[in-house]
Order: C-alpha cells, then structure tokens, then sequence
C-alpha cells in the first residue's frame, strides 16, 4: 500500500488521530502566535498608509484573512460532510463539526471588521450591501450547523443531519464572491488576485501573506483541538480513552 494511503487510514483510527492531534495541535498554535505578531507588527508600523484611506485601511489586515478564511473553512466543512455521508467515515463527521466554531467566529470578525471599516468609509455602521448580506448569511448557516448538530442527541446522526446543511449551505460561497461583480455595491472590487495583477502595492502585501497563513495555522490548531475533544467524548468508555485519562497513553 502507497504509504501516503497506509497513513490516512491510520489517521481513521481513532487513538492515531487523538496522538496525531495531540502532537501537532500545539504546533500549529505555536506557529500561528509567531506570524500574528510578526503579521500584525508588519501591518501596523512597515506598512505604508493607503493613498486615498490612510491609516484607516490597516484593518484590512484582519478584515480580508478573516473574510476568506470564513469561506474556506465552510468549504472544507462541506467537503469533509460529503466524505462522511457518502462513505460513512467517523472522522470526517468529526472534523466536519468540529469546522462549524472557528468558521463561525471568523465570520463575526469579518462582519465586525467590515462595520468598523465601514464608518469611516461609507459613513454607516451596516448597509444592506450585498458582500455584507450574504455574509450575514453565511453567519446563519454556521449557526444553524452548529445548532442542528446539538438538537439531535445520537452524534452520528446529528452530525450527518448538519453535514447536510453544510453541503447545500456552500452554494452560497460563489454568490459571497462574486456578489461585488453581480450587483451594485457599496464594497470595494477585488483589488487582490491569486492569479493576475493585484491592484495593491507590493509594499502593502507581506503582512498579508503573513496574516493569512497565520490563520491557517490557528485554524488548524483549532480543528485539531476541537475534533480531539469530540473523538474522545465518543470514544469514552473504550480501553484506550481509560488508559489515557489514567496517563498511561493511547493504544496502539
């Protein structure tokens, strides 16, 4: 068996997942901490003041890697639902949850970003644009996932009604992004592009990279933790879980 194969199935396992996710979590924290700051210290004393916004614009540096980092983890929440309801695998329902938080609180942040970002520019806390709708609604989509997965006591199949949701919920995501080029809009257009020229200076781009990769790292710090929490509340009773409280380490 290809090892790349041989470890994703161990990692199915769940003493594996519990020493992997023990091991890495605090790496992923540890990393996450140390480009923040860097990030943040970039952003608000390197980076030049925009041209047109001042220094009003460095908010731009938690607003945009929290606004993509609340699609993405929903994106993966779905792509982890779908595994676990088409091939009934434990693990994902539990990383598939376990999303649910952090894409939430990611999301808040980037409305409240964008509110306070907002004010100066627009001269308005909220309006009904429709970049800010729909987040909102992304919003409640999370909620609702997360609110289904703790309204049905059976885990897995609380998990698989709000792994359903997730999975038509990410419908919304291209309408998130292309909702500045479909409607008229108070929101700014794309000004930074993976492929292409980006309209923002170079200048102004390091403490990005480093604010989203950042985020990546806490994101999965997070997922790690959270989803060791709900693999061992449904793994309790089992040998391994009572060697562990009893500090004598997982099973093989």
């Amino acid at each position: 068996m290809n090892p790349l194969v041989r470890w994703f199935h161990q990692l199915g396992s769940p003493p594996y997942f519990d020493r992997f996710a023990a091991r890495w979590t605090p790496w992923c924290y540890l990393a996450a901490i140390v480009l923040l700051g860097v990030g943040l210290w970039q952003a608000l004393f390197v980076a030049p003041a925009d041209y047109q916004q001042g220094d009003s614009f460095r908010i731009l540096y938690i607003h945009v890697p929290s606004a993509w980092m609340s699609m993405f983890v929903f994106g993966l929440m779905a792509f982890y639902a779908a595994i676990a309801l088409v091939w009934r695998i434990k693990l994902c329902e539990i990383l598939a949850m376990a999303c649910a938080p952090t894409g939430a609180a990611f999301t808040i942040i980037t409305l409240a970003t964008g509110s306070i970002w907002g004010k100066p520019m627009w001269g308005t806390w909220w309006d009904w644009d429709p970049r800010l709708t729909t987040e909102l609604l992304l919003l409640f989509l999370y909620l609702g996932v997360m609110g289904l997965y703790g309204a049905i006591d059976d885990r897995r199949n609380a998990a698989r009604a709000a792994g359903l949701l997730a999975i038509v919920g990410v419908a919304l995501l291209p309408v998130i992004r292309y909702s500045v080029v479909w409607w008229n809009s108070l929101h700014q257009g794309q000004t930074i592009r993976v492929f292409g020229e980006s309209s923002m200076d170079s200048s102004m781009t390091l403490p990005l990279v480093l604010m989203v990769i950042a985020t990546k790292f806490w994101f999965a710090g997070s997922l790690l933790a959270r989803a060791r929490a709900d693999n061992l509340r449904r793994e309790a009773g089992k040998d391994w879980v009572a060697k562990l409280a009893a500090g004598k380490g997982a099973a093989p």
